[in-house]
């Protein structure tokens, strides 16, 4: 029987090269995003889908920037066209892709209103939101709509759906665009198509994982030429609220569920001698 590991992202050193590789020198500080397998201690990864670990943040920090910065970077800039001037509506704010979602919108000079529970939202706010909402009593749509002076936002980033989706799509713009990239509320809902198309405005679906390589290729070295100069200057940082060796990775796993985490929980994983 084959059992996969799981993992989508790393940080660690460079211990061996492929014939072909050119990229990157034995002892290399890297990151990356890869399908599956960072829970071993070594792992075959191509070499342009890595990027080097900021001079400012400890290798073992960075295995919290891939995945959520990555995945943050692509829905609200490239898919959902943020730009200076304009306003953000991320959802699960106090999540890994939430916390560094807020911080590029403040990098590129936009506005990022959140959503959170109650726990998280100071946090959100030191972070750089504008608004921090607490879903479980208050209404997203109207603060949004009333933040933005009756606008509504032009980029909304969600992991939610299931009823999500409908405020979504009162909460949006004129011309907006709505990201999906998660469904922890539910994949299945009804959608009010009526309110979507006065409003011109966008439903896209995605993931990184199912991506071709040359795909995931493209958008980890955009992001490592257009955001990673950010975390050196201090601009940005990786958010970790806890981190485990990987003997304790059930704690780990049982911590998560629990969702009372701000940012990455982040697992030590013990590398053999080279």
């Amino acid at each position: 029987m084959v059992h996969e590991i799981p993992g989508m992202e790393l940080s660690g050193r460079v211990v061996a090269l492929g014939e072909r590789a050119r990229h990157w020198q034995l002892g290399a500080e890297v990151m990356g995003i890869v399908g599956g397998g960072s829970y071993a201690e070594r792992i075959a990864v191509h070499e342009r889908q890595l990027l080097p670990v900021p001079a400012s943040v400890p290798v073992a920090d960075a295995a919290a920037i891939p995945e959520v910065w990555i995945t943050a970077f692509d829905a609200l800039v490239v898919q959902g066209g943020l730009t200076a001037g304009r306003t953000a509506l991320i959802h699960a704010g106090g999540s890994g892709v939430g916390t560094a979602a807020v911080q590029i919108a403040n990098a590129i000079g936009a506005r990022a209103i959140v959503t959170a529970s109650g726990g998280k939202v100071a946090r959100c706010l030191e972070l750089g939101a504008v608004a921090a909402i607490d879903y479980a009593i208050d209404d997203f749509v109207g603060a949004t709509v009333a933040i933005t002076d009756g606008v509504g936002a032009d980029v909304i980033l969600d992991v939610i759906g299931g009823d999500y989706v409908n405020r979504n799509i009162e909460a949006v713009a004129v011309g907006g665009r709505i990201i999906q990239v998660g469904v922890m509320g539910g994949g299945m809902t009804e959608v009010n198509v009526g309110k979507l198309l006065p409003k011109r405005a966008a439903l896209i679906g995605t993931v990184l994982r199912g991506r071709p390589i040359e795909e995931k290729i493209a958008i980890t070295q955009r992001f490592g030429a257009e955001m990673l100069p950010l975390f050196d200057r201090g601009t940005v940082v990786p958010v970790i609220d806890r981190r485990y060796s990987l003997d304790d990775i059930a704690v780990a796993h049982a911590a998560m569920e629990t969702n009372e985490n701000v940012g990455k929980i982040v697992i030590d994983v013990a590398t053999p001698a080279a």
